[in-house]
């Protein structure tokens, strides 16, 4: 079963190696999990202008893949159906990933040679799944096992938050919520694993708008329970929560309100926007009927993303 809107690419099928490195020298493969904001409460806006968050999030096993093998010099190379949509991105993160962690490196006198990396891009760009800082986070794994890094776990979350507030977040992928403006985090023990659906709208929107329009920005911060039990109690307690840029997100682009509407007419138990959009997400209660929810809106929806999916265990289990 496909679990993509489009078929993923195999970085290394069908094309020759870059130039300057040996074939017979394998990969180090990182996935790259889209992170869903299973909700998102805006509780203030800071003295720097930047919005204080509280967000429940976790990882799909629908990825980006990051590609790393030594290499005569740095390359770096884009493939998969999202990749056009990268091929001029000047503040690729991924390679930015690279430069920060090699400038690291360096202070510390450990090596940090050239390779060449791949990004096989599956997911779609700027739609609220974290995309960016999870290639992000998975480049600075893949650097940490190709180059043999010896650093601490704190050192490393420094690095990734200087790349940006969500690359912590995605350098742990696991089920966490996060504070500030999403760079403090708190893993989870105990959480439960969701089948949903993933749809993304053709129609990308812009998350400096989104805020700058938001009517409320003083709002009640997260409520956990105790404990996570069934389904049907879980969804029920989930929907207490909110994301408080939704309503604006689709007031400026009505394809969020439809893409949500198209998860619940499927039988999603509970449907919501991650992030700032435009990717919405449905819960389902289970995988069979996920796939089903699927295919019917890609049958409704072509152009758009559509993929069924799992999401993390609190343990990480569960990628692919």
């Amino acid at each position: 079963m496909s679990r993509q809107a489009a078929p993923e690419t195999n970085a290394g099928a069908g094309r020759a190696s870059p130039a300057g490195v040996d074939p017979l020298v394998r990969a180090v493969v990182e996935r790259a999990p889209a992170k869903i904001n299973l909700a998102l409460h805006v509780t203030g806006r800071r003295a720097d202008g930047r919005h204080s968050l509280e967000s429940l999030v976790t990882f799909a096993n629908v990825v980006d893949r990051v590609h790393v093998v030594a290499a005569e010099r740095d390359r770096f190379e884009l493939c998969g159906p999202y990749a056009s949509a990268l091929a001029n991105d000047p503040g690729n993160l991924v390679l930015a990933a690279r430069d920060r962690l090699r400038e690291a490196l360096r202070t510390l006198d450990q090596p940090a040679p050239p390779v060449a990396i791949t990004l096989e891009k599956n997911l779609p760009v700027a739609s609220g799944i974290g995309g960016g800082s999870a290639d992000a986070a998975a480049t600075l794994r893949a650097l940490a096992r190709s180059w043999s890094v010896h650093m601490s776990d704190a050192e490393m979350a420094d690095i990734a938050a200087g790349l940006g507030a969500d690359v912590p977040m995605c350098l742990a992928t696991r089920p966490l919520v996060a504070t500030g403006v999403g760079e403090r985090i708190r893993i989870l023990s105990e959480f439960p694993s969701f089948d949903m659906v993933l749809v993304t709208p053709d129609r990308p929107v812009s998350t400096a708008e989104i805020f700058s329009n938001l009517d409320r920005r003083e709002n009640a911060g997260l409520t956990l329970p105790p404990r996570w039990s069934a389904f049907t109690n879980n969804c029920a307690i989930l929907a207490a929560m909110r994301n408080d840029l939704e309503a604006t997100a689709a007031d400026a682009e009505p394809a969020i309100g439809e893409a949500r509407s198209d998860l619940t007419d499927a039988g999603a138990r509970l449907a919501r926007m991650s992030g700032s959009g435009a990717t919405c997400f449905g819960l389902f209660t289970d995988a069979a009927t996920a796939q089903a929810a699927a295919l019917s809106i890609r049958r409704r929806r072509p152009g758009w993303f559509v993929a069924d999916c799992r999401s993390v265990y609190a343990n990480a289990r569960g990628l692919p």
